[in-house]
């Protein structure tokens, strides 16, 4: 069902990167700009994230002997750099999430720029290093995205939905590197019921979330496909739902012939395949439209 299949790291029937986007409270602050102080249970809510979600993440991980990929808005890596160090230091990739979770396509050209600077300086001045990957906030891509990030030296982006398997970008400045998503395998439907966050979803239980994070596992193990989960710590890293996730893991592990990867190496597996001239993925150049279609412009007459 793959047309074009990609060779995975000895033998492996599929590549699973498990990561994990490091909210915290930036985006409750940026989208309640005026009122954010006052939403007290949410902050507490969205600040489980570093507080307590991260340190059981970092020790459970450790335990599974699996390294990840979180990506962390600039903002956060400025107001919690205990977290950011902690994932760190338990050999897991720290790409960039935007600054302070800000949606890329609302944003005026040179504002979006801007936010991309201070996320970079934000993250150099903790990391000590320029991010490697980048996933839009909200998955929100705008049509000068992918020249802001190739102009900034980025390597992978994984925001876009269109493929099972890593497939380039192109825009006039080169191309990145896309793995993709789906909302599917995104934990936020399944889970988030909070009106501060504008989002009244009808809660699953964790079985009935990982029926379907299992059942998209299991089509990738038999077609080859590159599974990413999007997990948030202050939604599923709570009791019931991170056991669920570590059931699924070791449910994988019973499968065998899964390579668990961080992005960026991913990102070195497929670049290697290209220089190599063992694989080449599909392209598709970015934007796709500059402007809305034609048939849906109205007459100004």
């Amino acid at each position: 069902m793959i047309a074009n299949p990609i060779p995975w790291p000895n033998g492996a029937r599929c590549a699973v990167a498990i990561t994990w986007d490091v909210d915290a409270d930036s985006g409750l602050n940026y989208y309640n700009p005026e009122r954010a102080d006052t939403l007290v249970a949410s902050q507490s809510y969205a600040r489980y994230d570093p507080l307590i979600a991260i340190p059981r993440l970092m020790r459970a991980f450790r335990d599974l002997e699996l390294e990840l990929t979180y990506f962390v808005p600039g903002w956060v890596i400025e107001r919690y750099p205990e977290a950011v160090d902690l994932i760190l230091e338990n050999g897991h990739e720290v790409a960039l999430h935007g600054y302070v979770h800000e949606r890329s396509n609302d944003l005026p050209n040179e504002e979006e720029k801007f936010v991309l600077d201070r996320a970079m300086e934000a993250y150099a001045k903790r990391v000590h290093r320029q991010p490697r990957g980048w996933r839009a906030p909200s998955f929100a891509f705008s049509r000068h995205s992918l020249d802001f990030l190739l102009e900034a030296g980025f390597e992978y982006d994984s925001s876009l939905m269109g493929d099972d398997i890593p497939y380039l970008i192109r825009g006039s400045r080169g191309s990145l590197i896309e793995f993709p998503v789906d909302w599917t395998s995104d934990d936020w439907p399944h889970y988030v019921h909070n009106r501060d966050f504008n989002f009244m979803m009808p809660i699953s239980s964790p079985r009935r979330a990982m029926e379907v994070f299992r059942s998209e596992f299991d089509a990738a193990w038999e077609y080859g496909a590159l599974w990413i989960t999007v997990w948030h710590p202050f939604v599923s890293g709570r009791l019931a739902r991170f056991r669920a996730v570590i059931e699924l893991i070791e449910y994988m592990r019973e499968r065998g012939d899964v390579w668990f990867a961080r992005l960026d190496e991913v990102c070195d597996h497929v670049k290697s395949l290209m220089d190599e001239n063992q694989w080449q993925p599909r392209v598709e150049s970015l934007p796709l439209y500059d402007s809305p279609i034609p048939e849906l412009k109205r007459s100004r007459e």
